[in-house]
């Protein structure tokens, strides 16, 4: 008997290194795809401000090198990355292969392929992308445990999912509600404590090498007071609108794929990447530079007061983020729906003579922008109260998001479920490379073998 129990402790221990070293891994990978950002980002911006027209050269370039590179090597990786994973949890429940959505090739290819699409000045973030990075790693540890059966591979994916969101925003507990409110809503109990553990640690790694930073910066809010009150219903019914008109907008190719421009698009990708590539530039040239690259730099400065935002910057970044979507490119929707959420409070809050003090109608729109777009309310609400210097407007920020969150719902079904539904049985077509159908041989194999038992929402 002391046998089998120490062969047991033996077994649960080198389960736990290995998913905690894999987790590890996949802080270390998304904390790579941070920097490479970065460098992308800054490459850009410093080539803009010495040549205005550069964008019209970069964007079209690199719309068309990124989106060859995902159609030639690694499809599967083109997109925001969280429908993949979540197709790639629920293909994973019935035993079905997942390579296509999963797997290191797409998370080589997520992050060389994504990090140039933003040199290129595209509006476009690394969080979803990360998501998919961090869930491929934790999907290709599999095999590396003591027994296939330790852990569901299902679990690892969405562990993995979740591990990507906690190292992308430097916030674990957002990871964790993440995966518990978006990815997979299930974690079961005998696995669950290992699996947060290694969301945590993910979490963790991030914070040791990037420091423990806010994602956006720090917004300091003095107390509020109960004229929060109205701000936070009007605001809440406008992110639900325009957050359900996003997704919406997100959708309409796979809603509607016989469209003329979608299968324009199916025949042509590559050029059509060119095109949008075109527009980015446009539209940042009309704004004046504001609706480029991610959003991350002039988000800051609006959250720490330091920089006002004329009226047309919520609009051209919520109209540059859709045509980088449609391009195909990899790049995820996170940071630049913050960015028109917090674009939208900073040019909106005097106009509508709420307050003196823009930061905490930014604070507000940000939480409630991303709720309307994501329908994940609780994760929006967590994201933008760790930016904040103080807890005077937990309460608020909940508020926002669950009103934003309500309205959404009756203008679109949730955006990252409705995507997912693109990799499985029968729901678009298997060539749309805007991330929401497009299949390799392995994961259209799946599609077939399960038709007939997967559920469908």
């Amino acid at each position: 008997m002391a046998i089998f129990h120490g062969r047991l402790s033996t077994f649960r221990w080198r389960t736990r290194l290995t998913l905690w070293g894999a987790a590890a891994v996949a802080g270390l990978a998304v904390v790579l795809f941070a920097k490479l950002a970065d460098v992308a980002l800054s490459l850009f911006f410093m080539i803009t401000a010495r040549h205005a027209w550069a964008p019209f050269i970069s964007a079209p370039l690199t719309g068309v090198v990124a989106v060859w590179l995902t159609q030639r090597y690694f499809p599967g990786a083109q997109g925001s990355g969280i429908p993949q994973v979540i197709a790639a949890t629920r293909l994973a429940v019935h035993g079905k292969p997942v390579d296509g959505l999963v797997s290191l090739r797409i998370a080589l290819g997520k992050i060389g392929a994504g990090a140039l699409a933003l040199t290129g000045g595209f509006s476009a973030g690394r969080e979803g992308p990360s998501v998919q990075v961090a869930a491929s790693i934790m999907h290709f540890a599999h095999r590396l445990l003591p027994h296939s059966r330790a852990i569901a591979p299902s679990d690892l994916i969405l562990a993995g999912g979740a591990a990507g969101i906690a190292a992308a925003f430097n916030t674990p507990l957002a990871g964790i509600v993440f995966a518990v409110e978006e990815l997979g809503r299930r974690l079961e109990a005998r696995t669950s404590g290992i699996l947060v553990s290694t969301i945590i640690l993910a979490g963790l790694v991030a914070i040791a090498l990037l420091g423990n930073y806010n994602y956006f910066g720090h917004m300091k809010v003095a107390k509020v007071s109960i004229d929060i009150v109205i701000p936070v219903v009007v605001y809440g019914i406008a992110c639900g609108v325009l957050g359900g008109g996003f997704s919406r907008l997100l959708l309409w190719p796979q809603k509607e794929p016989n469209f003329f421009l979608w299968r324009w698009r199916r025949r042509h990708p590559v050029i059509f990447a060119g095109g949008c590539g075109l527009l980015v530039a446009l539209i940042g040239w009309l704004g004046g530079g504001l609706s480029y690259g991610s959003g991350y730099a002039i988000t800051e400065k609006v959250v720490s007061g330091e920089l006002a935002l004329p009226w047309h910057a919520a609009p051209l970044r919520y109209m540059a983020t859709v045509v980088s979507y449609f391009s195909g490119i990899p790049g995820g929707i996170f940071a630049p729906s913050l960015a028109v959420g917090a674009a939208l409070g900073a040019s909106s809050s005097h106009m509508l003579g709420f307050a003196a003090d823009t930061i905490p109608i930014t604070a507000l729109c940000m939480a409630g922008f991303l709720a309307g777009v994501t329908q994940s309310p609780i994760t929006a609400a967590i994201i933008v109260m760790e930016m904040l210097d103080g807890h005077g407007m937990v309460i608020s920020l909940m508020a926002v998001s669950l009103i934003a969150k309500a309205v959404s719902t009756r203008i679109c079904p949730e955006l990252y479920q409705q995507l997912a539904l693109g990799f499985l049985p029968g729901e678009s077509p298997p060539d749309d490379p805007s991330g929401g159908a497009q299949l390799t041989k392995s994961a259209t194999a799946a599609k077939i073998a399960v038709e007939a038992d997967l559920p469908q929402r």
